[in-house]
Parts: C-alpha cells; sequence; structure tokens
C-alpha cells in the first residue's frame, strides 16, 4: 500500500492527470484522489496512516456469491433504470438493496469481481428481445438448464427469427457471454435461425 501511494503523489507530482494516474496503479480515481489531498495536507507521513483501532469489516463467503451473482445480472432484471453496472452503480445497489445489503468499497469490490474473474466486456453483437416476459422465461430456462441438464428439449414457437447484431457492454465471467448472448464472426451480417434445426441459415 505504500509503494502504491508513493507511485500516486509521484505520478501526480509528474503532472498525471487523476485518471490516467487511477489507470496506471489500478485503483479508483476517488481514492487516487483520497491520497492526493492527504499527502497535499499531511506531507510524508500520509504515506503511513495510521488505522483506527477494531476489527475490519469482513465480507462473508456468502456476501462474496450474492455480489457475484448481482454482478452477472442484467440491472434491468433488478428493477434498475440502466442497462449496465458501473462500480459505482454496483457498490450503491449493493449498499441500498432492501432484500439483502453488501457494504463494500469500490477498490474492495473490483479486487472481489477479479478475483472471480468477472471483467468488464463489450461484445460487438449484442441481441436483444422486446418480449415483456423475457426474463421470467429466461430464469425459467436457468433453471431448467442448471437443474436438468440431461433433460432439456428446446423449441421455439416462432420462426425463422432474424437476428441484427447490437453493440453492448456488462460486467461477465471471463472469456464467457451472458445468457441471452451470442456473437457471430461478421458483424452486420443477418442469421435466420430455425428452432427445430438450430442452423443458421
Amino acid at each position: 500500500m505504500r509503494l502504491r501511494r508513493a507511485m500516486v503523489v509521484l505520478a501526480s507530482a509528474g503532472g498525471n492527470t487523476v485518471p490516467v494516474i487511477a489507470r496506471l496503479v489500478q485503483a479508483d480515481e476517488d481514492s487516487v484522489r483520497g491520497v492526493i489531498h492527504r499527502f497535499n495536507e499531511m506531507g510524508m507521513p500520509s504515506l503511513d496512516p495510521q488505522w483506527a483501532g477494531g476489527r475490519p469489516r469482513q465480507i462473508s463467503p456468502d456476501d462474496e456469491q450474492f455480489i457475484v451473482t448481482t454482478a452477472n445480472t442484467r440491472p434491468t432484471a433488478l428493477g434498475r433504470p440502466f442497462t449496465r453496472w458501473s462500480i459505482r452503480k454496483l457498490a450503491d445497489h449493493l449498499a441500498a438493496n432492501p432484500t439483502r445489503t453488501v457494504l463494500v468499497g469500490r477498490e474492495r469490490l473490483r479486487q472481489l469481481l477479479r478475483k472471480h474473474e468477472i471483467t468488464f466486456q463489450r461484445t460487438k453483437t449484442w441481441k436483444e428481445s422486446n418480449d415483456p416476459q423475457r426474463e421470467a422465461k429466461l430464469s425459467r430456462i436457468e433453471h431448467v438448464t442448471t437443474h436438468f441438464p440431461q433433460r432439456v428439449f428446446a423449441f421455439d414457437e416462432f420462426g425463422p427469427l432474424t437476428i441484427r447484431p447490437q453493440a453492448g457492454s456488462g460486467w461477465q465471467p471471463k472469456n464467457c457471454l451472458a445468457p441471452g448472448l451470442m456473437e457471430t464472426s461478421k458483424p452486420g451480417r443477418r442469421f435466420s435461425y430455425a428452432g427445430t434445426e438450430e442452423v443458421p441459415r
């Protein structure tokens, strides 16, 4: 921690902006500003702060799993008025969630997501449904495929469907697309899928 604070101070003295320093030390911009302000007020002693006594807040394994599950869930499915999580929005949601409240700082939250290999990904093709019952249907599908993977038969009551690529981004497990997302190798190309064949035409 002392080395990171020193790097922040040196980078700031070299004329670097807060966003640049945050990327350099892989820290939240607010944390970088805090280090700089404390150094301006206290000087070198700020690099070795005296922490208050008492037991540090612990995040239980259940809390960690809840954080991961929330990060992997689209905000709109949880009643939020936006389509993707940022670190700030996710931390605010966890702190204000009436069902289960988890108080976690932004930097700690970033570390937990990295620990569970949850990364912010951008996709070239984002398939979105306008079905008002989409989330309920997806929940049933995920339950069946998770608990009865050997007994699943998929039937499509529509078809053929035209899939139009749209750009998107969000927090997802590393090297894995979220349920409901699908990538095509040629952006802009349209595919029609027949439910009984499951192959593009």
